[in-house]
C-alpha cells in the first residue's frame, strides 16, 4: 500500500484536507506501526473516513461506498474466497451477469485488480473504500456462524442493553453484572475464549487504543486480528477476565497476574492471564494452555534423526546437563515435557521447579516458583537436591545462584535439564562461563547444548510451487547440488489456513559436549571456536536444518530466512 499511501497523501494535501506536514508524519506512522495511511489520519482524528473517501473518489473518479450499510450478495461472495479477499484486501459487494462490483482500498493497483479478474471469472467493477471498513467487511460477508452470533449480540446491545454500554464507559458496571452468566459481557467473554480455541491460538491479546478495542489471535506464531468489540464494553470486559482471574477489578493502575480453569469440550484447559495499564485502558493478553495438543512425544516434534539421536543420547545418560537454548515461544518447555515423558519409570524420581508449572504431569514432583513467598528456582533446587532425586528438570536458568546450583547437581550424579536465552547452542557454554561458573565445571558437566526455533508448516492444501532465483538460495546457504534436485514452495492462502500456513514444528540444533569441545572450552575460546569444533563434529545447524525441512516441502525458504539467522 505505500504506493497508493503517497499518491493518496498527494490528493488529500491538494483538496486541502491535511497539511503537508500532517501527511509526512501520518506516513512516517503508517510505515512504522505496518498499517494504512488512512488508518492513522482517521485514528489520530485528523480527518473523517468519509471525507478521506470523497476526496479520493472525486479525484479518481471512482465512487465510494459505505460498507457498512451494505447487504452483501451470497453468489458475489461466493466468487472470491475469503484469503484471497484478505491478501487483495477487496470485497465482494454485488454481481450482476458477469460483472462483479469489488470494494477495494487501492484502485490503482492494476495487477491486484488483474489477478481478480482471473480469479473471479468476471469483469471488475471497483468501488473504493478504507482498508480497515473492508478488513471488518470481509469479517461480516464471509463471517461463521460463531461470528454472526457476535454480531447479533453487539446488535442486542445496541437495541435492548444501551444501559450496560453506558455504564461500562464510565466504569460502572456492577460484580454481579459481571458474574451473571446471562450477561452479554460473560457471553462475549467466553466467545473470545472459545474462537480462540478454535482457531488453534496460544495467546488472545485484548489492546485498547484511542477509539476501539483490538481483539487478536496468536496462531501459528502470528497474530491476526478478529472480532472488534464496541469501545464502550472495554472496562466491564477487561473487569470479566479480572474476576474470573482472582484479580482485583478495583485496581488499574499496577500490572496484574492470575490464571483461571475452563472445562471446554470435556477437557480441562488452564488460561494465565496478564493485565498492563497503558494509556487507553488495560491490555489483556490470556495465554492458553491447553494440554490436549502437546504431543508429549520426541518423535512428534519434527527434529531431524541425528538431533534426535543427540538428545535421547543426552537424556540416557545417568547425569550431567542438557540445556535448550531460544527465545521465548519457541517450544523449549514442550521439548523439556517431551524428554521427561519419555525417560520417566516407575524407578525414578523427577522433580521439577517451574515459574509457573504449565503442564501437569503424573508421576513428577512439580514445585512452582513464588517469588511473594520467598520460594525461588535456588532456593527450591537447594530443597529438590535433597529430596534424593535421578532427574531434574528447572524451568529457566536465569540468575548465577540457579547456575551454579545445577552445574553442581550435574556434576553430583543428577540429570539436568533446564532452558536459557542464547542464539545458539554453542553460545549456551559462553553465557555459562559469563554467569561465573568456573570453565572447568562447565565442560565436566554439560553432556549436550541444543538451540531450538518453531516454523510455520505450509499448508498442503494450498502450496504453491515456485523456482526462488538462483542468487537467494546461495546466499540462503543451499549447496550447488542441491538446487536442481530440490522442490521448492511458498505459501498462497485458501479458506482452510488464511495465511499460507497451518500449524508449526520444531528444528533443534544439537552440539555433544565430547572430548574436543571441552578442550577447546577449556582453552578459553570463544563461541565461534567452539561452534567451528562442533561443526567438525557434524553439528546440523538451525538454518540447515530449517533448510532441509524448506527442500521437503514442508516449509517455505521465506519462513527459514525470517526464523534462523545467516551461517558466518
Amino acid at each position: 500500500m505505500a504506493k497508493f499511501d503517497r499518491k493518496l497523501g498527494a490528493i488529500l494535501v491538494k483538496r486541502g484536507l491535511i497539511t503537508e506536514a500532517q501527511r509526512d508524519e501520518a506516513v512516517a506512522a503508517a510505515e512504522t506501526a505496518n498499517t494504512s495511511l488512512v488508518d492513522v489520519l482517521v485514528g489520530k482524528g485528523v480527518c473523517a473516513e468519509a471525507d478521506v473517501l470523497g476526496c479520493v473518489s472525486e479525484e479518481m473518479d471512482i465512487p465510494p461506498i459505505d460498507l457498512e450499510k451494505v447487504q452483501f450478495d451470497e453468489a458475489a461472495v461466493a466468487k472470491l474466497d475469503e484469503a484471497r479477499a484478505t491478501n487483495y484486501k477487496a470485497v465482494p459487494v454485488a454481481l450482476i451477469g458477469k460483472i462483479l462490483t469489488l470494494a477495494v482500498a487501492d484502485p490503482l493497483d492494476v495487477l491486484i485488480i488483474d489477478d481478480l479478474k482471473i480469479a473471479t471469472g468476471c469483469e471488475i467493477l471497483p468501488v473504493i473504500s478504507t482498508e480497515a471498513a473492508i478488513r471488518k467487511a470481509i469479517a461480516r460477508a464471509y463471517g461463521s456462524a460463531d461470528e454472526k452470533m457476535v454480531e447479533d449480540l453487539f446488535d442486542g446491545m445496541k437495541a435492548d442493553d444501551i444501559k450496560l454500554a453506558e455504564e461500562a464507559a464510565q466504569q460502572d458496571v456492577s460484580e454481579a453484572e459481571l458474574r451473571s452468566e446471562g450477561s452479554p459481557i460473560v457471553k462475549l467473554a467466553t466467545h473470545i475464549i472459545m474462537q480462540a480455541m478454535k482457531e488453534g491460538a496460544s495467546d488472545i491479546h485484548i489492546e485498547p487504543f484511542k477509539k476501539k478495542l483490538r481483539i487478536r489471535y496468536r496462531v501459528d506464531g502470528a497474530c491476526r486480528e478478529t472480532i472488534s468489540p464496541p469501545k464502550a464494553l472495554q472496562n466491564a470486559l477487561i473487569s470479566r477476565y479480572k474476576i474470573m482471574s482472582g484479580m482485583d477489578i478495583a485496581e488499574r493502575r499496577k500490572p496484574q497476574d492470575g490464571k483461571f480453569q475452563m472445562k471446554i469440550n470435556k477437557r480441562q484447559v488452564d488460561f494465565r492471564v496478564s493485565v498492563l495499564p497503558m494509556i487507553y485502558g488495560e491490555k489483556v493478553c490470556i495465554r492458553i494452555l491447553d494440554t490436549s495438543g502437546l504431543s508429549m512425544s520426541l518423535d512428534g516434534l519434527g527434529f531431524e534423526p541425528q538431533a534426535l539421536a543427540d538428545f535421547r543420547w543426552a537424556i540416557s545418560q545417568p547425569y550431567g546437563m542438557l540445556l535448550i537454548t531460544g527465545p521465548t515461544g519457541s517450544g523449549k518447555s514442550t521439548t523439556l515435557y517431551s524428554a521427561i515423558k519419555e525417560v520417566i519409570t516407575p524407578a525414578e524420581n523427577i522433580s521439577t521447579v517451574e515459574e509457573p508449572v504449565e503442564y501437569q504431569m503424573d508421576g513428577v514432583n512439580q514445585v512452582p516458583i513464588s517469588e511473594k513467598r520467598g520460594l525461588t528456582f535456588a532456593s527450591a533446587l537447594r530443597a529438590i537436591l535433597r529430596q534424593d532425586p535421578d532427574t531434574i528438570m528447572v524451568g529457566e536458568i536465569r540468575d548465577t545462584e540457579t547456575a551454579q546450583i545445577a552445574v553442581k547437581a550435574a556434576l553430583t550424579g543428577h540429570l539436568v535439564l533446564s532452558t536459557l536465552h542464547t542464539n545458539d547452542a554453542p553460545s549456551s557454554i559462553i553465557r555459562l562461563i559469563d554467569m561465573g561458573i568456573d570453565r572447568f565445571m562447565v565442560a565436566s558437566s554439560a553432556t549436550l547444548m541444543s538451540a531450538q526455533r518453531l516454523l510455520r508448516k505450509l499448508c498442503n492444501e494450498c502450496k504453491e510451487r515456485y523456482d526462488p532465483p538462483r542468487d537467494k538460495l546461495l546466499g540462503a546457504g543451499v549447496k550447488e547440488d542441491e538446487i536442481e534436485s530440490a522442490t521448492w514452495y511458498r505459501a498462497k492462502g485458501c479458506p482452510k489456513c488464511a495465511s499460507g500456513y497451518k500449524g508449526r514444528f520444531a528444528i533443534l540444533e544439537t552440539m555433544r559436549v565430547v572430548e574436543n569441545v571441552r578442550r577447546t572450552i577449556m582453552e578459553r575460546c570463544t563461541s565461534l571456536d567452539i561452534r567451528a569444533r562442533a561443526l567438525e563434529n557434524g553439528m546440523i545447524t538451525l538454518r540447515r536444518c530449517a533448510l532441509l525441512n524448506a527442500m521437503r516441502g514442508k516449509t517455505s525458504l521465506e519462513e527459514v530466512l525470517a526464523m534462523t539467522m545467516d551461517e558466518v
